[in-house]
């Protein structure tokens, strides 16, 4: 299961594309027929039998169900144009860093005297490009949702919380808990 981040890398991928994904339904299948190579792998994909998958392709089949057409899309989505997508990414992790909005709750350990209880915020903090490298390694080295959550909150520490080292500069520790909602630019 993919997580809160995960998805969020991938909404910010997808915006990056130049072209649009095929519309028809004979179009998504036989782009995914290219990419995986056969209809029993496209079925598996997908969750239905290779003979669907077939009657899709020659037009046998016009419309896919609901959640059978909704799996089609995401199939095609992922692997739509991934050497545009390699492109940004690299451009974020060498020169243009990412932008992070969230609103989530943020909790710290901070020196006695003063308040560590977490709270909700909304925060837009631009990140720079060594925690894009940092974020886009783990994802692809299969890092869980939490140990991403760990890099964006020590992101968030330096860069907003600590102000590049002008201020709480106590502040040991950052967590990036309830998230409401997550989304990522780069």
């Amino acid at each position: 299961m993919a997580g809160e981040i995960d998805d969020a890398i991938e909404r910010a991928d997808r915006e990056s594309f130049t072209r649009e994904p095929p519309k028809t339904l004979k179009g998504k299948i036989g782009y995914l027929l290219k990419q995986l190579g056969s209809a029993k792998a496209v079925a598996q994909a997908i969750g239905v039998t290779a003979d669907s998958v077939n009657r899709y392709r020659r037009g046998a089949r016009k419309h896919a169900r609901t959640d059978v057409a909704a799996k089609i899309d995401d199939a095609v989505r992922a692997r739509w144009q991934p050497q545009v997508r390699k492109r940004r990414q690299r451009q974020a992790a060498a020169t243009g860093g990412i932008t992070v909005e969230t609103r989530a709750r943020f909790g710290y350990t901070a020196p006695i005297g003063t308040t560590d209880d977490g709270r909700f915020r909304r925060l837009t903090v631009h990140l720079p490009p060594a925690y894009a490298q940092r974020l886009f390694d783990a994802r692809d080295q299969g890092a869980s949702d939490q140990q991403m959550r760990g890099i964006i909150a020590e992101g968030f520490k330096e860069i907003y919380f600590q102000d590049g080292g002008s201020r709480a500069t106590g502040l040991s520790d950052v967590e990036i808990n309830d998230i409401d909602y997550l989304d990522l630019d780069f």
